[in-house]
C-alpha cells in the first residue's frame, strides 16, 4: 500500500498562481487550492496535521500574515511559507513575528527555490512531528519510573506492616514458649520456629535496605569514625568463624580516622568480612586495608580462595542472582555482595569486585 502524500495548502487570490504552484508540488504533495481566506479556513478545519501552508500576502480580505497568524491557534506545528511581491523591510519583519514565518519568498518565485524551500519545510515538520513523539515518550517512561518509585514505597509500607506484624508475633510468642516446661522434642521444634523466624527477618530487613537504597531513602550522617574500632567492635560470631577456620585478620590502616557514616560502614565492612570469612580459605589470611587514593579513601578486603568468573562477577551485583559453581559467594539469597554496594552508594561512594591471584578482592571507594 502506498504512502499517502503529505498535504500542502496554497492560498492565493490568483488561481494562475494557484494552477503553477500545483503543477510545481503535484507530484510529491497533495495540493489544496484556496483562491479566498475562508477556503483555507475550510481546509484547515478538514486536516487537523497539515504540514505547510504557502500563503501569498496581498489579498482582498486580509493579508497573508493575518491569515498565518490566525493559523497558529489551530495548527501550531504547521510550516508557514508567505510569497510578496513586495520586499519593504517592516513588511517582513511583521512577517516573522506574527505568523511565525519559516521563510518568505518574492514574487515571481524561483521554482527551485521555491522547490527546496518547500521540500526543506516538510522536512523540517517531519523532524518536528518525531521529535514531539520521542519527547511523548519520554514523558510515559518518566511517569513509568516515577510510578515505580511509588511501587517501591509501597512495597516496602507492604514490608514493614504484612510481614514484619506477623514475624514479630511468632518471635515473641516463640520466645514466652520457651519460657514454659516443654519435653525435649517441643523445645528442639520451638528452636526451629525461632532460628527460622529470625532468619525470615535478616532476609526481610535486607530486601528492606537494598529498596530503601535504591530510592535514596537510607539515612546518612557524618561524624569522625576510627577504623581501628570498626574492626575492634567485629561481631562476635565472625570472630568465633574465623578462629574456628584458623583465619588471620591482618589489618593495615593507614588512613585511621573517616569523615563518613559509622553504622553504615561498619555495615558495609562487616559484611565484606564476612563474606571473605565464609569463602576465603581455611588457615589463611584476611587482609583489610585502608589508604588514601587522590582525594579519596580506598578500602579493601582480601581473602585466599578460587577465583569468581565473568560471568558470574556480572551477575553478584545484582539483587537475588545465585550461582552455585564458583566460590559460593552468591548462595541463599545472594544479597550478602549487594548490600555492600547499596550501603557503599548511600555513602556516595562505589564498590568493585577483583580476581587477585589465588582470591578476590572487594574495594570500597569513598569520599573522606
Amino acid at each position: 500500500m502506498m504512502n499517502e502524500k503529505p498535504a500542502l495548502l496554497c492560498l492565493d487570490d490568483e488561481t494562475n498562481n494557484l494552477d503553477a504552484l500545483e503543477r510545481i508540488f503535484r507530484k510529491k504533495y497533495t495540493v489544496l487550492k484556496a483562491s479566498t481566506p475562508l477556503e483555507a479556513f475550510n481546509f484547515l478545519d478538514q486536516y487537523k496535521a497539515l504540514p505547510i501552508i504557502i500563503s501569498d500576502q496581498r489579498m482582498p480580505e486580509i493579508t497573508g500574515v493575518e491569515f498565518l497568524e490566525k493559523s497558529i491557534t489551530t495548527h501550531p506545528d504547521t510550516i508557514r511559507i508567505l510569497l510578496t511581491g513586495y520586499t519593504d523591510i517592516e513588511s517582513v519583519i511583521e512577517s516573522v513575528n506574527k505568523g511565525q514565518i519559516y521563510r518568505y519568498l518574492t514574487k515571481p518565485w524561483d521554482t527551485t527555490d521555491l522547490l527546496n524551500t518547500v521540500n526543506q519545510a516538510y522536512e523540517k515538520f517531519t523532524l518536528k512531528n518525531e521529535l514531539k513523539i520521542k519527547n511523548q515518550k519520554l514523558s510515559e517512561a518518566l511517569d513509568e519510573l516515577q510510578n515505580l518509585d511509588k511501587a517501591k514505597s509501597q512495597f516496602m509500607i507492604l514490608i514493614n506492616h504484612e510481614l514484619k506484624t506477623p514475624l514479630t508475633s511468632i518471635i515473641s510468642f516463640s520466645a514466652l514458649l520457651k519460657e514454659t516446661l516443654l519435653s525435649e522434642e517441643q523445645n528442639l521444634f520451638t528452636e526451629r520456629i525461632v532460628k527460622s523466624a529470625d532468619k525470615l527477618k535478616k532476609i526481610i530487613d535486607d530486601v528492606l535496605l537494598i529498596v530503601k537504597g535504591e530510592i535514596d531513602m537510607i539515612p546518612v550522617s557524618k561524624e569522625s569514625v576510627s577504623l581501628k574500632s570498626i574492626i575492634k567492635n567485629m561481631p562476635a560470631d565472625m570472630k568465633a568463624h574465623m578462629n574456628q577456620k584458623q583465619q588471620n585478620l591482618v589489618v593495615n590502616f593507614e588512613v585511621a580516622q573517616m569523615q563518613t557514616d559509622a553504622h553504615i560502614l561498619s555495615t558495609a565492612m562487616y559484611r565484606a568480612i564476612h563474606n571473605a570469612i565464609k569463602f576465603g580459605s581455611a588457615q589463611s589470611d584476611i587482609q583489610v586495608v585502608a589508604e588514601k587514593q587522590n582525594e579519596k579513601v580506598l578500602i579493601s578486603i582480601t581473602n585466599k580462595g578460587s577465583n569468581i568468573s565473568e560471568a558470574v562477577l556480572n551477575k553478584m551485583m545484582k539483587p537475588f542472582q545465585l550461582d552455585e559453581n564458583v566460590m559460593n559467594h552468591s548462595v541463599g539469597m545472594g544479597l550478602g555482595l549487594t548490600i555492600c554496594q547499596t550501603l557503599i552508594k548511600a555513602l556516595k561512594g562505589h564498590m568493585h569486585i577483583h580476581n587477585i591471584e589465588n582470591g578476590v578482592r572487594v574495594e570500597f571507594h569513598l569520599p573522606n
